[in-house]
């Protein structure tokens, strides 16, 4: 008699996240090592792996079962779930299991997945069920004694799914497995049920038990050394048809009915072409349609234009090319979907990008407000986005206000439905470095063995290496494991777990739009972090589903410039006509200085040193620069600035290719460049020239050898030219196809530099606010463009509870700083504080404030926060005294909200006079004691620095500030530069030592240094946090990286950094009392011997005047002296005077 053939039908893969270890590609080469000829994987509520498992198994001419094991509830939210299987038989079947799939994330308010039973019961129809073994609700009943419900519920899945019942059975060793067998056989028996093995495999071999569950481990927050961990069985690896066999030998049906159940399902998940909603409008095919559109779209542009860079017939004629050939290869409807929400967006004021990508080469995309440049101002190619020689989806990425997409997405999904609308979901991977430190969490070694272990791994989110890549390029990875054994496990762990699926999330951009509800043609998920839903496949196999993906990208400076130019108008200006003719001289003069902070794509240090070497003054320099500043194309910089300064000296390989190189004085920087070299001396066509193209860029041999064979003959040809002469020409294009840049791309992208900078050089005020505004969280680019402000002499106003609004706005003094931006307050707090403001008018006292805010809003922590920062200073301008009353502010807030809301008021609905509580007096802070609390509060120093002062005494040709920094750190020398250390962070070396991160604030910026283990032993007590100091760095500038190390450290007190000085002016505060005239005498005869000078004494009087005496005697002078007075109370500045 033949044995019974053994098919899997409970393989989960490493789709079921965390859960299994089994990839498709291994399970796909498994079954045809093991000659199964069917498999089906049951992952766990999803079908993530579906489309991929499907194409992979068939690649091995294994006949995949689409099936999906369920998490299945009554609905009930304290009951624990219960198992239940579902495989597709045909078509039918398949789609109610992505429906069911789908159900089981939409559904999960929690985030975790469940199926409702109803779902599952209320239609079958192409569906075959398993019970779920003993984790099944049938085994749970018996192996409670309640054998009546467990025969109830058999009973009623079997009804429901008539002739496709079959009772799970499992023998993976589990005590309930045992316990639950003879039940569920004899239940089975009973009701004349088919009974069918199953195997929960979850790894490919025995010995991967151990990574097994290190991937539990980490997947549940546990340790291998817990007793209660979660755990699978030992026995769960894929078995062979023989050990299967061999497992179930008393119940050879259950085998036998693996194979019919496989020869059952006849369906699999099928790739398809793409898929998109019908745009066909008033009897127009989609085709007939967009012709109509664009030509109608290149009138109004043409006749909006300032000037042509063409013939009107060339504009027509380059129109019907590129619509030729988007009929032909099918995409219109593409072209019409991607314009009308752009179209939308415009006519709604949401910003929207000029273009990004080859995309902007496009005529038909210009003329349909896709694309906002002309590509034949740029000399842009159509085929570099659209080849006709290569069929290819189009593919638009298009930029949106990133306070905004959000609205073009809803736009999109009430025009073709909720349910035809998702974005993709995405899939994060355990990758060398992380699952290093997952596995050493696990294995509970010590955290500085497995931080340097990770710390071997280099930091590459381009290309991150593999561990054993890693391994080969470190030699110390081998000196770790000769000297613990356990690195050697940790290693062997971590390489099999490596690569794994670890968590699912969404693409950041990618949206897919069908002409049904997405449900019949993928599953889709559900990330709890967003409001719409995702396909469960990742984009590739969504796409190759049939589906097509539209990138909603979100640009913070498209937002910045929106909210500039809206300043702009709300003060009644216009940009001009220079905005959009992009030839603004002073705007290329701005480029050309280098200052570019906050400037699209220029604002790097490396990027400005080149934009002053290139001085770039057309907009053509603009888009070369943008794209020679990369790795490879930088060498070229020199060659390009040369070019420029002098035009003769550009040499052509050939004459015919001048007009190709000229605009970039005969260097090949984009790829449209190389593609027109092709053209003009081989006689390809652009399409042909695109294929040579991308070919070059992956350097594929025979390939190679063919391209150059058909150039060269081509040259001959074409222009009679030797073979020498071709071959060069081809290794010049060869080397520059393999880095050049998309010019369609850097042209778009070189426009909103255009813009930004234009808008720094002619509305600074406006444009700095509007970039404050974007990074309103990011104190560190705060405190940028607040130096940039001071730079620029734009007043930045201090933040206001009565003028100041949440965000950061302007008026005719400069930049209202914004509440919003205050630490620990929240702008969402201070949009109700501005609202009861414009509500109430503005608030009078402390008093008045704590009686009309909601303390849910203003707590104590923003209370305290907006008293350090001075905020509050309108309503009373002691701020040690404000700081000390918060408590009794916070209960006076509280208690005031509370009677609002029981509604206690007097006779006629007026609020009764509440009893005020009385403010402790409190001594006005120090001027140091100011500033050290604004900067807590802001993040920065804000009114001032505490080495403002010293600015004025130092030798300033001797000392590097923070914002001299990148200019100087080009000569590699030495610098000398002053600060007060901000934070310290001290980390052990590999070599037993320590270095330290040191943050420097200067009265320009702050900076980040290290001091390596000599200099901390040396400077370590000296290098605290509030230390004033003075240092030698050495810097070296890689690139935009700058990098500092201490050379050495003094107290700035100590440091013979000032000229030398004559005098000293000490001016006291309004409140200032004789107590404090005398604390400063006190204090000068504390200072130890050195150049003495005469002291001049400020006083304010109270009729504001302004009192200075000398004092009868001279004393010691310099920095030391300057910084000992500021610290004595009463005192508001202290300045030094140099000697005549």
């Amino acid at each position: 008699m033949t044995k019974p053939v053994f098919i899997h039908l409970a393989v989960r893969s490493s789709y079921s996240l965390l859960e299994s270890m089994i990839t498709p590609s291994d399970l796909a080469k498994w079954c045809k090592q093991h000659s199964m000829p069917a498999m089906a994987v049951t992952d766990r509520n999803c079908l993530f792996g579906a489309l991929e498992l499907s194409l992979k198994l068939t690649d091995y001419g294994v006949q995949p079962i689409m099936a999906c094991c369920f998490d299945v509830t009554d609905g009930s939210p304290k009951a624990e779930p219960f198992r239940l299987t579902a495989y597709a038989q045909n078509e039918a079947g398949y789609k109610r299991l992505m429906f069911l799939s789908s159900r089981a994330y939409l559904e999960a308010d929690d985030g975790v997945p469940r199926l409702h039973k109803k779902y599952l019961l209320e239609e079958t129809e192409g569906l075959i069920l398993l019970t779920g073994g003993s984790e099944g609700e049938i085994a749970r009943h018996i192996l409670k004694g309640r054998m009546a419900d467990a025969r109830t519920e058999m009973a009623t899945l079997a009804a429901a799914f008539p002739g496709r019942c079959y009772v799970e059975i499992t023998r993976h060793g589990t005590q309930d497995e045992i316990k639950s067998e003879q039940g569920l056989v004899e239940l089975a028996y009973e009701l004349g049920l088919p009974i069918v093995a199953t195997h929960d495999a979850r790894f490919m071999k025995p010995e991967d038990i151990t990574a097994h569950d290190a991937m539990m481990c980490i997947a549940n927050g546990q340790y291998l050394g817990q007793d209660d961990r979660k755990r699978v069985e030992p026995d769960q690896y894929l078995k062979s048809p023989e050990e299967m066999s061999a497992l179930f030998e008393d119940l050879p049906e259950a085998i036998a009915n693996t194979f019919e159940i496989a020869m059952r399902c006849s369906v699999r998940a099928e790739t398809r072409k793409p898929i998109l909603p019908n745009f066909s409008k008033e009897g127009r095919s989609e085709a007939e349609e967009l012709a109509f559109q664009a030509r109608e779209g290149l009138e109004q542009r043409l006749a909006e234009a300032d000037r042509l860079y063409a013939d009107r017939e060339k504009y027509f004629e380059r129109l019907e090319y590129e619509l030729g050939i988007i009929a032909r290869m099918g995409f219109p409807g593409y072209f019409l979907i991607v314009s009308d929400f752009i179209k939308w967006a415009k006519a709604n004021g949401i910003p929207v990008g000029p273009g990004r990508g080859s995309g902007a080469g496009s005529l038909v995309a210009w003329v349909l407000s896709i694309t906002d440049l002309d590509p034949l101002r740029f000399d842009l190619l159509f085929e570099r986005f659209l080849n006709p020689e290569r069929v290819s989806m189009p593919d638009f990425d298009v930029d949106f206000c990133q306070e905004r997409r959000g609205e073009v997405i809803r736009y999109v999904r009430e025009k073709y439905g909720a349910d035809s609308v998702a974005m993709i979901i995405t899939f994060g991977t355990l990758q060398a470095k992380a699952v290093v430190r997952d596995v050493g969490r696990v294995m509970q070694m010590p955290y500085g063995q497995v931080d340097r272990l990770a710390k071997l791994i280099p930091f590459n989110p381009a290309k991150p290496p593999t561990l054993d890549e890693a391994i080969a390029a470190e030699p110390k990875f081998d000196e770790e494991i000769a000297a613990d054994p356990r690195v050697g496990e940790l290693i062997d762990t971590a390489r099999a777990l490596e690569g794994m699926y670890r968590n699912a999330g969404t693409h950041a951009a990618g949206v897919v739009i069908a002409d049904r509800p997405l449900v019949e043609l993928v599953p889709l998920y559900n990330d709890p972090r967003t409001d719409l839903p995702a396909t469960q496949f990742n984009m590739k196999y969504a796409e190759m589903a049939g589906l097509v993906k539209f990138d909603f990208l979100g640009l913070k400076t498209l937002t910045v410039i929106d909210r500039a130019l809206n300043f702009i108008r709300r003060e009644g200006g216009d940009v001009g006509p220079a905005w959009r003719s992009m030839d603004d001289p002073a705007t290329y003069e701005l480029m050309a200085s280098g200052e570019t902070l906050g400037v699209f794509q220029l604002e790097g240090a490396g990027m400005r040193d080149t934009l002053r070497r290139v001085r770039p003054n057309n907009i053509e320099d603009l888009i070369a620069i943008i794209s020679l500043y990369r790795p490879g194309p930088m060498e070229n910089i020199p060659v390009y600035v040369q070019g420029k300064e002098d035009p003769a000296s550009v040499r052509y390989q050939h004459p015919d290719l001048k007009p190709v190189l000229e605009a970039t004085y005969g260097v090949p920087v984009y790829q449209e460049q190389v593609m027109r070299m092709a053209q003009e001396i081989a006689g390809y066509s652009l399409g042909e020239a695109d294929l040579l193209r991308r070919a070059m860029g992956k350097k594929k041999l025979e390939e190679m050898i063919a391209q150059r064979k058909r150039f060269v003959e081509g040259a001959a040809a074409n222009k009679g030219m030797k073979e020498a002469l071709a071959n060069e020409i081809f290794d010049t294009m060869e080397k520059f196809a393999g880095y050049g840049f998309n010019k369609s791309h850097a042209a778009a992208y070189a426009l909103i530099g255009y813009h930004t900078a234009f808008l720094k050089c002619h509305y600074p005020k406006e444009f700095i606010a509007a970039s404050m505004s974007l990074d309103i969280g990011n104190t560190d680019k705060l405190a940028a463009f607040f130096q940039e402000a001071k730079r620029l002499r734009i007043r930045v106003l201090a933040p206001a509870i009565n003028s100041s609004q949440p965000d950061f706005d302007v008026n005719e003094e400069g930049i209202v700083y914004a509440l919003g931006a205050i630490k620990g307050v929240g702008i969402e707090a201070m949009k109700h504080v501005v609202a009861v403001r414009n509500e109430g008018g503005l608030f009078k006292d402390l008093y008045d404030f704590a009686e009309r805010v909601d303390p849910k809003h203003v707590n104590k922590k923003a209370l305290e926060s907006l008293a350090k920062s001075g905020a509050l200073d309108g309503l009373e301008s002691n701020r040690s005294r404000v700081l000390t009353a918060v408590p009794l502010l916070a209960q006076y807030c509280a208690s005031q909200a509370e009677d609002r809301q029981g509604g206690q008021g007097g006779l006629f609905g007026e609020a009764e006079p509440a009893l005020r509580p009385d403010f402790p007096p409190a001594k006005p802070w120090t001027a140091q004691q100011k500033l050290d609390e604004e900067f807590k509060s802001i993040g920065f120093y804000f009114s001032g620095h505490p080495l403002d002062d010293v600015l004025t005494a130092i030798d300033r040709d001797r000392v590097t500030l923070a914002m001299e920094i990148h200019e100087r750190a080009a000569d590699g020398k030495p610098l000398e530069m002053i600060g007060i250390v901000r934070a310290r962070n001290d980390k052990p070396s590999k070599n037993g030592g320590k270095f330290a991160f040191l943050t420097i604030s200067d009265p320009t910026g702050e900076l980040e240094m290290m001091v390596f283990n000599e200099g901390l032993q040396q400077y370590g007590d000296l290098l605290q946090p509030g230390k004033a100091v003075a240092l030698t760095v050495t810097a070296k500038l890689n690139g935009e990286e700058l990098r500092l190390n201490l050379d050495r450290a003094i107290e700035l007190e100590a440091a013979r950094l000032s000229k030398p000085a004559g005098s000293l002016l000490v001016r006291l505060g309004p409140d200032a009392n004789p107590a404090d005239l005398a604390g400063v005498v006190r204090r000068l005869e504390q200072l130890p011997d050195g150049d003495r000078g005469v002291i001049f004494v400020e006083l304010i009087l109270e009729d504001g005047r302004i009192v200075t005496m000398k004092l009868p005697q001279t004393y010691t002078i310099g920095l030391r002296a300057q910084r000992a007075l500021k610290e004595v109370p009463g005192v508001e500045k202290v300045d030094l005077r140099q000697a005549a």
